[in-house]
């Protein structure tokens, strides 16, 4: 398939995912909120689920977590441009706190039974060289349940599913820290493991 094949297949993938209803998520959500980037992108990350400012504008990463990673890429020498960012969930699962609404964790059902087929799909049309997982939703969805990410974190694993897969913190991991001085070493480690990319995509780094 060439890129213009899919990208058009991922443009028909987007739309037919727009009217989801698999599970009981999409009742409470604004919208799908599908994954965004080129079809011929060389790495992908995968997060657990968009949250409140992506379920508003349709569009993964763009909030608070999704800043503090755009800013890691270019510290590891990786452009947004260059990647296919998605989600293992597709909708936004929250609950009220006062007035605000909250991320609460989807269930192991709506990761593997409802959204998976999508994450399949989208892993499929891109065929990207790198997955990167971020947080242990996505670890578990790709790499299985029994995966640890305090154990197995930033380790280039070869996959079935692409060249090389790794697992590394969600964004908003750091972005929990209450420390100024914590918050500087884990965006120092979290670039550290993103750099991971490059050396997966020129294929330098054997498999740990």
């Amino acid at each position: 398939m060439n890129d213009r094949s899919a990208n058009t297949a991922l443009a028909q993938l987007r739309k037919a995912a727009l009217s989801c209803t698999a599970c009981p998520l999409w009742e409470n959500a604004t919208q799908t909120v599908f994954g965004e980037g080129d079809a011929d992108a060389k790495a992908m990350l995968v997060g657990e689920q968009p949250g409140d400012q992506e379920d508003v504008s349709g569009r993964p990463f763009v909030g608070p977590a999704g800043r503090l990673l755009d800013r890691a890429l270019v510290a590891a020498g990786v452009e947004r441009s260059e990647v296919y960012v998605t989600n293992a969930v597709k909708h936004f699962k929250w609950e009220w706190q006062g007035k605000r609404r909250l991320h609460k964790k989807p269930t192991q059902r709506e990761v593997s039974i409802c959204c998976q087929q999508w994450l399949e799909r989208e892993i499929h049309l891109i065929q990207p060289r790198v997955i990167v997982c971020l947080g242990a939703t996505a670890a578990g969805a790709l790499l299985g349940r029994g995966f640890r990410i305090t154990t197995q974190r930033g380790r280039l694993l070869e996959s079935t599913l692409a060249k090389y897969v790794f697992a590394t913190v969600h964004p908003s991991y750091l972005l929990r820290l209450p420390d100024e001085t914590q918050r500087a070493a884990a965006f120092a480690s979290f670039v550290e493991d993103l750099r991971l990319i490059r050396r997966g995509i020129a294929d330098e780094a054997a498999p740990v």
